[in-house]
């Protein structure tokens, strides 16, 4: 593991980048601001190392506007309705901060915070902690959060989450990382072959909160669960493209299920996701515009996507859904990995 500084808050707090190594040469690199991975490099099928994440090799363009790339969203990733929610009979009125909704957080949410860093050498993990004080962008209650990274020989990243709270609270806690896996050889991601093992997805209204049905994804351009590029049907979907929470079928028991895997054709660059979570949200990177250059390319509209592991959204206000409240005496814990792999045909 290696530790070096990158740079400093407008306050003067110094941010460092962890970067962790595994013994097949795939590298992976980590901030303490927002505890945003900044890097992952792999190799594709000729061994050509490639990164496969968006990002910037500066504290400055972080600090900046940006689509939370990379980095942890929280208290609550995704959309809550009008920022409210009602719990043990007391409501509670969040930041608003995504049209009418409050989203990944706040004005000031987990992705704009300096995480406190421990390095775990002997297991290649580097350990972030942050703690939430009691009203923090309205939510209740004083929440010490960890993020524990860990690159394995198995050229997976594991991504352990664990919090603890003095009050009542949701939490929905996912990492926002956009990838790209043919890393720079390729203009977008539309040709990205996907399989999202996931029988049915929360349908929105037109402010993108879930109106509790939850619709087959068979016989629409929602289906995933045999392998469609991201393109092949993309102008079917309303809006710009993918911005969809999908219910997993292999995780509704909170034990590690494969969500999804992504294929890349150009360098048979493969992603698996596995996850405890009951839901991931797929997203096209749509919002994308070109107004952000990092790493020597240019966002464009499509130029990365998501797959963001999570509750579902808007949890707090939906009872029918998996819940997302943790209370006193209660250890929140979830896991997702990301496994990085070859392999020379498509996916089957």
């Amino acid at each position: 593991m290696k530790k070096e500084v990158f740079g400093k808050t407008p306050e003067g707090t110094e941010v460092n980048l962890y970067t962790l190594t595994n013994q097949n040469g795939i590298t992976v690199q980590i901030i303490n601001y927002g505890a945003i991975i900044t890097s992952i490099i792999t190799p594709d099928r000729n061994g050509q190392a490639g990164d496969v994440v968006l990002g910037f090799d500066n504290l400055k363009d972080y600090l900046a506007e940006h689509p939370y790339f990379g980095a942890v969203a929280g208290r609550c990733a995704n959309r809550i309705a009008k920022g409210k929610f009602t719990l043990n009979g007391k409501e509670y009125t969040l930041a608003i901060n995504n049209g009418p909704n409050h989203l990944h957080g706040g004005l000031k949410g987990f992705d704009k915070k300096v995480w406190e860093a421990t390095e775990i050498p002997t297991q290649n993990a580097l350990k972030l902690t942050y703690t939430s004080k009691d009203g923090e962008e309205g939510y209740p209650g004083n929440l010490t959060v960890s993020v524990t990274y860990t690159l394995t020989n198995e050229n997976e990243l594991k991504i352990d989450y664990e919090a603890t709270t003095d009050k009542a609270t949701p939490i929905n806690l996912t990492n926002h990382s956009y990838f790209n896996l043919a890393a720079g050889q390729a203009e977008d991601v539309l040709n990205h072959e996907v399989v999202i093992y996931a029988d049915r997805y929360t349908i929105v209204d037109e402010d993108l909160i879930p109106t509790g049905e939850l619709p087959l994804v068979a016989g629409t351009a929602m289906d995933f669960s045999v392998p469609h590029t991201i393109g092949s049907r993309i102008s079917q979907v309303a809006g710009n493209g993918y911005d969809h929470n999908y219910v997993l079928n292999n995780s509704q028991n909170g034990k590690l299920g494969l969500a999804a895997v992504v294929h890349e054709p150009q360098t048979d660059r493969v992603m698996e996701v596995y996850t405890t979570q009951p839901g991931v949200q797929f997203y096209s990177g749509n919002f994308l515009n070109g107004s952000l250059t990092g790493k020597g390319h240019v966002y464009k509209k499509h130029y990365g996507f998501c797959l963001e592991t999570q509750h579902f959204p808007d949890s707090p206000n939906q009872p029918e859904f998996p819940s997302a409240i943790l209370n006193p005496g209660e250890t929140f814990q979830q896991s997702t990995i990301y496994k990085f792999s070859v392999q020379k045909n498509n996916l089957k």
